[in-house]
């Protein structure tokens, strides 16, 4: 197997150029000889794996070669081993899924049951999370060269983790890289050498790290090069967190001070160790921010910034205006696929047009399947992930380098920490080759209908969540007529909102109160990582509710079908994203009502509370 490039222990014998060039000659090695590679690492996860209790239920009985493997593992969703999940959350360490000690679970940002689902992780998975970070930047160096000579703006984030009842830690995937040493005491590179020192980072408090990375991305504005979130919505909020607050941080970079809100003794001490005073920094940066407009607001205080690296793929292009206009245009760089079950692959051709961005799997990371997914008018249903695969789906299923151009597919993994022929739920489309190593779009996560952040909520959860608010309007002999959603992004944070059309048969009007607990309902219905947006990361806004005239459903399948949707076959949208048609629903709007106070959130999943408090 091509030999992954190695990490530098120490600056002294650092050369870049040699690095970019290894690093580079690795992606060439795997990508042509694709086939191998994943022939070989399908072998090794069995090897590994062969005495595992899941394995063997199947009849597996240590053979490694994928005919077997395929013939006798079956494809499969999260709920098929929830109870093998389960049984590792509540303490049994015998080898159920995986060989190796499962050191944390990764509590994916989907859910089942409105949890968020346990993906199960080894440390080894630390470092080959590492390695493909580690090929990002070489690439990056083809398309803008120097970056090594200044630091990158980034705002990172940790967010709350919990214990299982057996103790292992359950934690997003970021939260867990961050707080790894790979992370903390990663060796001299100038491609990681960030504005925010780790503590920062670090910082519980998500007001005092965003306060605190700010102030030191401003200190330090002629150095940044680049600049960047994960997601582009946790960009846009840092800098609509710059908007709010740069008189205080203005002030801090005039006296060289740290404001008395920080009380984190590490992160003051990390950003007094950058922090001198500058009151001719300070009178520039009150000089723009105090402008009318914010219009290219990033190249205005970091004029040396080349690009924006955020994820603008999915339900986060909805953003890319929003980042055009605070960024002048620069380009928007999408560098990395990756999710909580595993790391896929990396941008190519990170300069291209948001619209274009695809995606090389690296064959070293995990064993890919395509499932082939096929449309009807336009709407990906042919496989839903609501159910198991019958004999001729699992047959259907294609290898890395058979999948076709322009054909779309359902992403299947068989990981290293004990995932075998899991259905991720991402819908990629094949855009074009590297060497033999296909490149993908990612079109959307299958079944969602809302997403602001990181919150993914589906049609089913939603038409649960709308029925068991409607029970409110009951005593007011109200019902609910009709009703679809759409993501408003923007303000910052987004919020959902729900266009409702209902018919009152009562004499007394159904009072703003009413509406208004129909919004918390629904939000207490929703799943824990929309509830967790909510209360905890502030990441998500209050939902409204807008109800619309009667007759507003009716008009939009008549517009529906001015622009040819079939009579027979219509159903009204569960949710919109059309501009013409969010208009229509607008522009018949008679009342709107807020959630009036955020949803029920705790860390950890129920029944770990009720296990403990038992």
């Amino acid at each position: 197997m091509p030999e992954a490039p190695k990490a530098n222990s120490n600056g002294g014998d650092y050369s870049l150029s040699e690095k970019n060039k290894t690093t580079l000659q690795f992606i060439e090695d795997v990508t042509e000889n694709a086939d191998q590679v994943q022939k070989r690492v399908l072998s090794e996860i069995l090897s590994r794996s062969a005495g595992v209790e899941y394995l063997n239920r199947h009849g597996l009985s240590g053979q490694t070669d994928r005919d077997s493997f395929k013939k006798l593992v079956p494809v499969i969703k999260y709920e098929d081993i929830q109870s093998d999940i389960s049984r590792i959350a509540n303490g049994d360490m015998s080898p159920i899924l995986c060989s190796q000690p499962i050191s944390e679970f990764l509590t994916s940002s989907g859910t089942s049951g409105g949890e968020r689902k346990l993906m199960p992780t080894t440390e080894e998975e630390l470092g080959r999370r590492s390695l493909l970070y580690s090929l990002l930047m070489p690439v990056m160096n083809q398309f803008v060269p120097g970056l090594d000579k200044g630091k990158g703006m980034y705002f990172l984030f940790i967010k709350s983790e919990a214990k299982t009842p057996g103790g292992l830690v359950a934690r997003p995937v970021l939260t867990s890289y961050y707080k790894s040493n790979h992370f903390k005491e990663r060796p001299y590179d100038p491609y990681t050498n960030y504005t925010s020192p780790n503590e920062t980072i670090l910082c519980q408090d998500s007001y005092q790290s965003m306060y605190s990375q700010m102030l030191c991305g401003l200190s330090q504005n002629k150095e940044v090069l680049r600049v960047g979130a994960v997601f582009a919505s946790g960009f846009i909020r840092a800098i609509q967190f710059l908007e709010k607050h740069w008189p205080l941080l203005c002030n801090d970079i005039r006296t060289g001070t740290v404001n008395q809100q920080i009380t984190d003794p590490s992160v003051r001490e990390a950003v007094t160790r950058i922090l001198k005073p500058d009151p001719k920094l300070a009178d520039f940066l009150e000089g723009e921010c105090g402008r009318e407009s914010w219009q290219g607001i990033i190249t205005r205080l970091w004029p040396n910034t080349k690009y924006v690296d955020v994820i603008v793929t999915g339900t986060m292009s909805q953003y890319i205006p929003t980042l055009d206009y605070y960024s002048n245009g620069l380009p928007l760089v999408c560098t990395m696929y990756a999710s909580s079950e595993c790391y896929f692959g990396v941008n190519l051709n990170p300069l291209c047009k948001p619209s274009e961005v695809s995606y090389t799997l690296i064959p070293t990371m995990a064993y890919f399947e395509f499932l082939p997914v096929h449309r009807n008018n336009g709407v990906t249903n042919s496989i839903s992930m609501l159910k198991s695969l019958n004999e001729k789906e699992q047959q259907e299923l294609v290898d890395l380098v058979d999948v076709k151009p322009g054909q779309e597919y359902e992403l299947v993994v068989t990981t290293y920490a004990g995932l075998y022929r899991y259905r991720v739920g991402d819908v990629l489309r094949v855009a074009g080759f590297k060497n033999k190593a296909p490149q993908f779009n990612f079109i959307c996560r299958k079944n969602v209908v809302l997403s602001i952040d990181s919150d993914k909520t589906d049609e089913v959860e939603l038409q649960n969540a709308v029925k068991n608010a409607v029970n409110h309007l009951m005593p007011f002999d109200a019902r609910l007529t009709d009703y679809t959603s759409y993501a408003d992004t923007t303000s910052i944070p987004g919020h959902y909102v729900l266009f409702w059309e209902i018919t009152v048969n009562g004499s007394t009007p159904v009072p703003p109160s009413v509406f208004e607990d129909c919004c918390l309902t629904i939000e207490e219905s929703l799943n824990s990582v929309y509830r967790q947006g909510r209360v905890s990361d502030k990441s998500i806004g209050p939902l409204e509710i807008k109800i619309v005239e009667m007759g507003t459903f009716d008009k939009l399948m008549d517009y529906a079908i001015s622009l040819g949707a079939s009579i027979n076959q219509y159903k009204t949208p569960r949710c919109v994203k059309f501009a013409p048609i969010v208009e229509l629903l607008n522009s018949r709007v008679v009342s709107s009502y807020f959630s009036p106070k955020c949803p029920k959130w705790i860390p950890g999943r129920k029944e770990w509370i009720e296990q403990c408090t038992n």
